[in-house]
């Protein structure tokens, strides 16, 4: 629905009400966003609607678009066209200080030399909130961040994850309608980062503010998100829910990016409701649902398969699987996420493994068969993504 009002300015940086009467309005609505730098358009014309209390994120390769795009929605940058409503309230000559937004960092900024309640009074006390609600209000974020008991430490005295935690609560006791969040793990370490993300999901929840996250690790992406926006080149290649996104890639920059998956380029022979067989470079036939309606005999074509989707020397009934004949390269056991590297010609393909003690029944040299679900291996034509 295009803005009643969408031709109207804001004046004195005071936001301008929508007037199209309709109060189930979105946290977050943004219309053909453009930010130019010289010939390069870092974001290009992106439109997108997050409705109340969602987990929201943007994944993309760094140089996507993305911090540029979380930017304008801080009002740190503006944009060249376009528009940017929350709550129903043009944004764009909004200034960041009178939008209700807050913004957490990779670094998170904390003040050294205040202890974790000066932190986060800091906000409050430039909004002018009075001692006694100011007191409370602080107590009480703490309690719902579970560090009701060190509001008089200082930050050197906390670890990574408290650090963060204080940095959310400084954020969220302001009360924003959206929490923009830059890459905030992207400091910590890996097992610590793992325990975050499960934090960040539930303090969400908790909270029930809208947060519009950034992040170029897809894990973090599908762990926490309940919609994600996937960037490439200053645009959006698709915007699903994880689940969406990994089993069902709207294009072979998706498919390679969200998640691990194997791509073998061949040349479509005959396509049968949906599924196209199609013979590879060194003479095998494989089959893989076709995903774009360019996907015809003659086509050159990208199949991808994910790891887990392969079953290796198993006994699967011949008219529902593809079969795939490759040779063992090495075993790479990583608990469990083991995998069997193979080669297909000069193709390299991974297949993960169960912990069933079968890694080590594969030797270098040796024939693995493979077979998958042609219907969960999506076909594209090549040179589109």
């Amino acid at each position: 629905m295009t803005p009643a009002n969408a031709d109207r300015k804001s004046v004195d940086g005071e936001p301008v009400n929508r007037e199209d009467g309709d109060r189930n309005c979105a946290d977050l609505e943004c219309r053909g966003l453009v930010r130019r730098f010289g010939d390069t358009a870092a974001v290009d014309h992106i439109s997108l609607t997050i409705p109340p209390g969602q987990f929201f994120s943007i994944l993309g390769p760094s140089g996507c678009g993305k911090t540029t795009l979380l930017r304008m929605l801080a009002g740190f940058e503006q944009p060249d066209s376009g528009d940017i409503y929350i709550r129903d309230q043009r944004m764009n000559e909004v200034p960041p200080n009178r939008r209700p937004v807050n913004m957490v960092f990779q670094h998170l900024a904390l003040f050294p030399t205040m202890t974790v309640a000066e932190n986060i009074a800091y906000g409050l006390r430039r909004q002018g909130v009075k001692t006694a609600e100011r007191q409370q209000r602080i107590k009480q974020v703490l309690a719902q961040v579970g560090l009701p008991e060190l509001s008089d430490r200082n930050p050197h005295q906390l670890s990574g994850g408290q650090r963060q935690r204080v940095a959310l609560a400084r954020c969220l006791v302001l009360e924003p309608t959206l929490l923009l969040l830059d890459e905030p793990l992207g400091a910590l370490d890996l097992k610590l980062r793992e325990q975050m993300k499960i934090e960040l999901k539930h303090l969400q929840k908790t909270f029930g503010t809208t947060f519009v996250y950034i992040t170029h690790d897809q894990s973090e992406a599908l762990v926490m998100s309940d919609q994600v926006a996937v960037m490439r080149q200053g645009r959006f290649d698709q915007l699903a829910s994880p689940e969406e996104l990994y089993h069902n890639p709207a294009t072979p920059f998706v498919a390679s990016f969200v998640g691990d998956n194997n791509r073998l380029p061949g040349r479509v022979t005959s396509v049968q409701n949906g599924i196209a067989a199609i013979t590879l470079a060194n003479g095998q036939s494989v089959q893989g649902r076709a995903a774009e309606p360019g996907v015809a005999a003659g086509a050159a074509v990208d199949l991808f398969v994910r790891p887990e989707s392969m079953s290796v020397k198993q006994d699967h009934p011949q008219q529902s699987l593809t079969r795939l004949s490759a040779t063992v390269s090495t075993t790479l056991f990583d608990g469990a996420n083991s995998r069997l590297e193979m080669r297909v010609g000069d193709q390299t393909l991974y297949a993960r493994l169960p912990q069933d003690g079968r890694l080590g029944a594969y030797s270098a040299g040796s024939v693995a068969e493979l077979s998958w679900d042609p219907r969960r291996a999506p076909v594209f034509l090549s040179g589109t993504g």
